[in-house]
């Protein structure tokens, strides 16, 4: 047992008296042979993958895929999206254009509501006198214009019924003495009577004449027209029935011309020879509130109904008076203002080229808030006409309607402006999606300024003019990039087979 513990010895020293020298000795003369090595190793290795290369290309195509890693991103934040996913998140040749530098205007956003103008929107159309309704020829919602016949009274008043018949009586009698003046004229021209009967027979008439002028005057104050008396004058009756037009508005000025300025008889159908392409949206009234119905007795001064013009409004703004100054520079600037309006719970559209009428002098004394005015033009959105000529008309602005205000109060110069939707945040980081091929890549940007639909992107490098960016879809673009880190769902979840 000793003896063959003492051989294994010995050859365990023999063996490291040997190898010791030789690895030396290789070692010292590696120069020489290393070379030789690697270049046979290189060789090998390079038949070995032409041998690969043999296999069947489709056999392997969606590993080398996921091993190579493409030039200019990291495969952990950069995502590959299908035509089909770049449709459903609105990412269309629109929305991946070069990122170029441009002025940005600084805005505030105050709230605003959509109000009527004052002694502008609002006609009210009252009795001129009293007497019983006998017709309404409009309905409520209608859409009417100038010349058009409202209401038919039939008149009770017994002043108006006796300053008729007081006129009358005295045209009669004027008629009377220039009868009697021709007649006169004539014996006179012959010498049978002396010529001072003929001249108090013209006092008289004069008199006639000044008296039926006041009595004209006071029909018109009753709230006759022109041609109505004249009416009087060339039927010798007495009016019993009165029309209420729509009155005429100046598209200029604003004036409203009062009704029965003309006696026109229009029914309730429209003249098919009225062009309604050319009409002025000024004279299209709406009624919008019918106060009386056939057989109402009415006073002298009761509103029949009220017409609304809604071609022209005001946005009423509320701002704060620490904004006072930077509104006021915008109106010395004459800057135009924007509009923002909800059409639906994501979408939003923008009203531009507004301008800021006046601003309210008053502060309220509670929430230290003042008004700002903008002229808001409105336009005719829907337009129906039935057969019967009655034609409603939806106005796009309507009062009461709630939008945002945006005024412009500073501008950078050289700044690379994205849409909101191209931001996407987590936590305190912010992100942007470069196109990069058929990738997109995630780049951390920083924000140097953000409203309710642009973001300023600080120009550090992280992004530069000439990259193609996503303005679309940056929140889907984040969660689809989250995901994907998260590993993809097992097929076969669920499944037993």
């Amino acid at each position: 047992m000793n003896n063959s513990m003492l051989k294994q010895n010995w050859k365990l020293i023999l063996t490291c008296v040997i190898l010791i020298p030789a690895g030396f000795l290789a070692w010292s003369s590696r120069e020489q042979w290393l070379p030789a090595v690697q270049g046979w190793t290189q060789k090998n290795g390079t038949a070995n993958k032409q041998t690969k290369n043999k296999e069947p290309a489709d056999a392997h195509a969606d590993e080398e895929h996921h091993d190579h890693d493409h030039a200019g991103h990291d495969e952990a934040s950069s995502l590959e999206l299908s035509a089909q996913a770049r449709k459903n998140i609105g990412l269309t040749s629109e929305k991946l254009i070069p990122v170029k530098l441009q002025s940005f205007t600084r805005t505030i956003s105050i709230p605003a509501i959509v109000v009527e103008r004052p002694g502008k929107t609002r006609i009210s159309i009252v009795a001129p006198m009293t007497g019983i309704v006998m017709n309404v020829n409009v309905s409520a919602g209608e859409a009417v214009q100038p010349g058009r016949e409202l209401f038919k009274m039939r008149l009770t008043h017994e002043d108006l019924v006796q300053a008729q018949a007081a006129y009358l009586k005295t045209r009669g009698e004027l008629d009377v003495e220039n009868k009697e003046i021709l007649r006169l004229q004539d014996i006179t021209n012959r010498g049978a009577i002396a010529g001072k009967v003929l001249l108090e027979r013209e006092y008289a008439k004069e008199k006639l004449e000044a008296i039926l002028k006041s009595q004209r005057e006071a029909l018109l104050l009753h709230g006759f027209s022109e041609s109505q008396v004249d009416q009087i004058d060339n039927t010798r009756h007495l009016i019993k029935e009165h029309q209420i037009y729509v009155p005429k508005i100046h598209d200029d000025s604003g004036e409203v011309q009062l009704p029965n300025m003309q006696i026109r008889r229009i029914s309730a159908e429209v003249p098919a020879s009225e062009d309604r392409t050319v009409t002025s949206r000024q004279s299209l009234l709406v009624v919008q509130s019918l106060n009386v119905s056939k057989g109402d007795f009415v006073q002298a001064g009761d509103t029949l109904c009220v017409l609304a013009n809604y071609s022209e409004l005001y946005l009423k703004g509320q701002a704060f008076e620490q904004e006072a100054d930077e509104i006021t520079r915008c109106m010395e600037n004459q800057w135009p203002v924007q509009a923002i309006r909800e059409v639906n719970n994501k979408a939003k559209k923008l009203i531009d080229n507004l301008k800021i009428d006046y601003l309210d002098n008053q502060i309220e004394t509670d929430v230290r808030t003042f008004s700002v005015f903008v002229d808001l033009p409105n336009q005719i959105q829907y337009d129906n006409t039935r057969k019967n000529g009655i034609r409603f008309i939806a106005w796009l602005f309507k009062p009461g309607q709630r939008m945002q205000l945006r005024i412009p109060v500073e501008t950078w110069d050289k700044q690379i402006v994205l849409p909101v939707e191209a931001i996407a945040s987590e936590g305190a980081e912010h992100f942007v999606f470069q196109e990069n091929g058929d990738h997109f890549d995630r780049r951390p940007v920083h924000i140097l300024y953000q409203d309710q639909l642009w973001a300023v992107i600080q120009n550090d490098g992280s992004i530069f003019p000439g990259d193609k960016i996503a303005l679309a879809g940056a929140h889907q673009l984040q969660m689809a990039l989250k995901n994907k880190a998260g590993g993809g769902v097992d097929p076969h979840a669920g499944h037993n087979h």
